[in-house]
């Protein structure tokens, strides 16, 4: 399979500054999008750390005799091992800093990333945070990822929770991000790949403006990933624009 992507971030038109982060790292066929938050530009910080210190940990690791900092889970494959560990790894670098420089203090980030293993056939997906991860198949959009979010959290706890109640819980508090405390769970999931899939990795400030089937429409009409990737950016501030947003695209072809 021919792997192709394109990201593209905006500030909004309502932020004065732009904390999100993407990379694509064709190298190791790893593509990430982290949104940051904290006061002043500290946000902007901790998002960049996150990416760079997954992009490092992967050169880190490039062979087969590099140190992990972290004990390998034998449940896991190497590959899901080496992505959850530069998460973890990018989370202990933000915390620490956060501990040392005051002028970051409380500050954190999202993340969720996607590495693609075309080999074997799968892809595995990683994320903190409300972030997310869709694939498009089939003329169908599916969500990949969990939102690590208060009313989400309360949702697995009471499934069977009225509206009302519902209604009432703020929608923008999440509930684990990196930088909050020495440590961090992250949740992976594996996929299978086919030729012709897309994927879409965005922040918040797509996925909170631009509901899920308008995603799928864009995606579907753009053949270009450029141009998707502007569509999607573009669709975020025509709804008004109240974040920064990000998107970062993907394409499986023959």
């Amino acid at each position: 399979m021919r792997i192709t992507a394109a990201g593209l971030t905006d500030v909004g038109l309502q932020r004065d500054h732009n904390e999100d982060t993407y990379r694509c790292l064709d190298r190791y066929k790893l593509f990430l999008v982290a949104d940051g938050m904290g006061g002043h530009n500290s946000g902007e910080i901790a998002s960049a750390m996150a990416a760079e210190g997954m992009r490092t940990f992967f050169d880190a690791t490039e062979k087969d005799d590099a140190t992990w900092p972290f004990p390998v889970d034998p449940n896991l494959s190497l590959q899901e091992n080496r992505l959850s560990a530069s998460i973890k790894m990018a989370n202990k670098q933000i915390f620490d800093r956060s501990c040392t420089d005051r002028s970051t203090q409380g500050m954190g980030t999202t993340i969720v990333g996607l590495l693609l293993c075309p080999d074997k056939g799968i892809a595995h997906v990683a994320h903190v945070g409300d972030s997310r991860a869709y694939r498009i198949r089939d003329g169908k959009i599916e969500l990949l990822t969990r939102d690590h979010s208060l009313v989400n959290d309360y949702l697995m706890m009471m499934p069977d929770m009225p509206k009302e109640a519902m209604d009432i819980l703020p929608k923008n508090v999440i509930t684990r991000a990196l930088g909050m405390q020495d440590s961090v769970v992250v949740d992976l999931g594996t996929e299978d790949l086919r030729e012709g899939d897309r994927f879409v990795l965005c922040s918040d400030g797509l996925s909170g403006q631009v509901p899920d089937e308008r995603i799928l429409e864009i995606m579907t009409e753009e053949a270009e990933l450029e141009g998707a990737a502007k569509r999607l950016v573009d669709e975020s501030n025509k709804a008004g624009g109240e974040d920064n947003v990000t998107v970062v695209v993907v394409a499986l072809d023959p």
